[in-house]
C-alpha cells in the first residue's frame, strides 16, 4: 500500500507486538525494521534500519504498563523519525496513558494528559491516532490533527452475533459514562440504564443506585477502561440484586492492574469483553470469563483512509 504522497511505513515500539503485527497484516505491509532497546542504565535506544524520507510513518505504541518506559519509546522513535527525514508522523496510540488526568483534580495537582499531548507533539509528530479516550476534550490538549477512534463497531458486531437484543439493556457504570453507553444503546437498539455510585460521608460504603428497571433483562456494562475492577464488580452485584438475568461486560481498554483479575475471575460478572489495546497478560489470557476482541482491522482502517486523504469519521457513522 502507498499513500498519496511517498510510501506508508509502519514502525512498533514494544507495548504490543501482537497488535503490531496484526495491523501490519490487514495492511498487507511488513513492518519497518527498527532497533528499540534498553542500555544498561535502562536508558532506550533507537535505531530506524531502513529508510524512510520522504515516507507517511505510523508509529504503533500504546502507552500502557509501564507507562512511563513505554511513553519514552513513543518519544525516542518520534524523534529519530523525524530526524531521518519522514514526510510525515503520525502516533497511533491505542490507550492513552494518563487520559484519567485531565483537570486539576485539587490544588497543585498536574494536568499531566496536557503534559503528555505536549511532548508528543514536540517530539515531531503531526498526527495523533488514538482510541476511545478517557474525556473527548483531550483531542483539545493536542495542537496537531487528532483522530479519536471508537472501538464501538467491533463491539456493535460481536453483541449482535452473541445476544437476542430483544432483551438486552445497556448499563453505564457511572453518570459520568452515559454519553458512551446511550450511544451504543442507539446503535443496537435498546433501552439505557444508568448507575448512580455514592458515598453518603468519609468511611461508609458506597452505595450504587439502579436508575432504570433492569428486572428480567440481560445488561451490558458499558466503558473505556477497567483498572481495579472493583466499580464494575460492584456494579454488577446491583445489577443482578434489582433482578436483572445476567450481567457482560464490554470495556475498551483493559488496564486490569493488582487484583483485578482475580477481582473479576471470583465475580458474579457472566463475561467481561475486552479490547487488545492493551497487549493481554497471561493471567488475562487465561481467566475464564474474560475475552479479548481485536480492534487491529479498525485501526488497519484508519491509517488506510489516513495515508489516501479519506475521511476516517465516515468508519463510525
Amino acid at each position: 500500500m502507498s499513500a498519496k504522497n511517498g510510501a506508508i511505513k509502519l514502525v512498533a515500539g514494544n507495548s504490543n507486538p501482537a497488535l503490531a503485527q496484526a495491523i501490519a497484516g490487514w495492511l498487507e505491509l511488513p513492518l519497518t525494521k527498527a532497533v528499540v532497546r534498553r542500555f544498561a542504565d535502562m536508558e532506550i535506544f533507537v535505531e530506524i534500519q531502513e529508510n524512510v524520507r520522504g515516507s507517511d510513518v505510523y508509529i504503533l505504541q500504546s502507552t500502557s504498563y509501564p507507562a512511563n518506559d513505554h511513553l519514552m519509546e513513543l518519544l525516542i522513535i518520534t524523534d529519530a523519525l523525524r530526524r531521518a527525514s519522514a514526510r510525515r508522523i503520525t502516533a497511533v496510540v491505542p490507550y492513552f496513558g494518563y487520559a484519567r488526568q485531565d483537570r486539576k483534580s485539587g490544588s497543585r495537582t498536574p494536568i499531566s494528559a496536557k503534559l503528555v499531548a505536549n511532548l508528543i507533539t514536540h517530539a515531531g509528530a503531526d498526527r495523533v491516532m488514538t482510541l476511545d479516550l478517557h474525556a473527548m476534550q483531550i483531542q483539545g490538549f493536542f495542537d496537531i490533527p487528532t483522530d479519536n477512534l471508537f472501538a464501538s463497531p467491533v463491539m456493535v458486531r460481536d453483541i449482535k452475533d452473541r445476544f437476542d437484543l430483544a432483551k438486552v439493556m445497556v448499563v453505564s457504570p457511572d453518570v459520568g459514562g452515559v454519553v458512551r453507553a446511550r450511544g451504543l444503546a442507539k446503535r443496537i437498539n435498546t433501552p439505557l440504564a444508568i448507575i448512580d455510585k455514592r458515598r453518603e460521608r468519609p468511611g461508609e460504603s458506597e452505595v450504587m443506585n439502579v436508575i432504570g428497571d433492569v428486572a428480567g433483562y440481560t445488561c451490558i456494562l458499558v466503558d473505556d477502561i477497567i483498572d481495579s475492577g472493583g466499580t464494575l464488580v460492584n456494579a454488577a452485584d446491583a445489577l443482578l440484586a434489582h433482578g436483572a438475568k445476567d450481567v457482560y461486560a464490554y470495556i475498551t481498554h483493559g488496564v486490569l492492574s493488582g487484583g483485578a483479575v482475580t477481582r473479576v475471575t471470583s465475580s458474579r460478572l457472566k463475561e467481561l469483553v475486552i479490547t487488545d489495546s492493551i497487549q493481554p497478560t497471561e493471567a488475562v489470557r487465561n481467566a475464564p470469563n474474560i475475552r479479548t476482541l481485536s480492534i487491529a482491522s479498525l485501526i488497519a482502517e484508519a491509517i488506510g483512509r489516513t495515508a489516501a486523504e479519506e475521511s476516517v469519521s465516515s468508519l463510525f457513522d
